[in-house]
């Protein structure tokens, strides 16, 4: 395998690109051919001319694309398999928990595909681990959105009209998007409260100089991929005091509480809300997956009877597309760089590569993947 194609996203509103000219360049040097659909990354800011100096052809659409690609690289999961010959190795989001139709789609087109969400959370495979690239930055403009909208200063002031205190941010969940979040506010001079069900971040927090609001849930922890283990009603109820207390005194609230192939937890309730401050902004990143906060849609500003702004976090990483694309592309050239056989000079699927087990769903004509087995019928 050392065709590859980088597909020019079909989402309207999406606008990043999986593979940047700095990257293809790189690939195209150990020999891979690289095929760059027309004006995909022209919304990340990289022209057709750009890639073309990187080495790389422009065809004129992912369907011509596919026809040549032994590898097909994208962002977004593919609306329809039709065009994919069978062979080829797919790597994009694929939301595999709720795309049981794609993922035996996949399989019947004889497609390996690699689920970029499924990748381990290990030291090897960091390089390659979008989900935490992709986080970071939406963690970074969670902030910045919330800083626009909201109606005081960050940052202490004292002046010869008077002193202007500084605004208090609480952060609940600090996984690498809270952790963003934090060290953007701090650095915007916000006082910083963060909260995590894991007491082991409470370092972490500490170090990027916010504080680490303690709540007696009990017994916890964190899964083998890093995540907070799901709270029981009762850990719920305890949780949603104490955030209350912080929520009433702070002026920005930004939750992150993800639980992967689960529908997020609901952390902020309207009871919440209506004790929290007029003016108050709430950024909700997990509205996509059911929301933490009770009122929060997908693509819309919710203000409430109280006067409190409730801010969609929905896939806060395109709006710094640039950025976005650099990091994604990365991610992606280190994953086709680990599987490149400088002897063959392909890259190669390896079954007993941990990495590569951990997020191949198809293979074959079926579904290998240990979690998703069954879905093919």
């Amino acid at each position: 395998m050392n065709n590859v194609l980088v597909c020019k996203e079909v989402d309207p509103l999406e606008t990043r690109v999986a593979l940047i000219p700095a990257d293809v360049k790189r690939l195209v040097s150990m020999e891979l051919k690289i095929y760059v659909v027309s004006n995909a990354g022209l919304k990340s800011g990289f022209t057709d001319e750009d890639y073309k100096k990187a080495g790389a052809e422009i065809v004129a659409s992912n369907e011509d694309g596919y026809a040549k690609a032994d590898i097909v690289a994208r962002i977004l999961k593919p609306e329809t398999t039709d065009g994919l010959r069978k062979g080829t190795l797919h790597l994009s989001y694929l939301d595999p928990f709720n795309e049981k139709d794609l993922l035996d789609d996949m399989a019947n087109k004889g497609v390996s595909a690699v689920s970029l969400e499924m990748i381990p959370r290990t030291t090897l495979a960091q390089k390659m681990d979008v989900q935490s690239s992709q986080t970071s930055l939406a963690g970074y403009v969670a902030v910045i959105n919330a800083a626009a909208h909201l109606p005081k200063v960050f940052p202490m002031m004292m002046t010869p009209a008077g002193t202007i205190s500084p605004a208090r941010v609480f952060i609940i969940g600090v996984g690498v998007a809270g952790l963003q979040a934090i060290a953007t506010a701090k650095r915007l001079g916000a006082r910083v409260d963060a909260f995590d069900t894991r007491p082991v971040v409470e370092e972490q927090v500490k170090s990027l100089g916010a504080s680490f609001l303690k709540i007696d849930l009990g017994e916890m922890g964190q899964t083998e991929q890093g995540y907070a283990k799901e709270l029981t009603p009762e850990q719920v109820a305890l949780q949603r005091e104490g955030q209350a207390k912080a929520c009433e005194k702070s002026n920005i609230v930004i939750t992150t509480a993800k639980v992967f192939g689960r529908k997020a937890p609901i952390l902020i309730t309207k009871d919440m809300l209506d004790r929290m401050q007029p003016g108050s902004i709430v950024v909700d990143m997990a509205v996509t997956t059911g929301g933490n906060v009770e009122g929060s849609k997908p693509g819309e500003t919710v203000v409430t009877e109280n006067g409190v702004t409730i801010l969609p976090g929905d896939l806060l990483e395109r709006q710094v597309p640039f950025d976005a694309s650099k990091m994604f592309s990365g991610n992606i050239a280190a994953f086709l760089t680990h599987f490149y056989n400088k002897e063959t000079k392909q890259v190669e699927i390896n079954l007993e590569d941990e990495i590569m087990k951990g997020c191949l769903i198809t293979k074959d004509g079926a579904i290998i993947h240990e979690r998703f087995k069954g879905g093919n019928k």
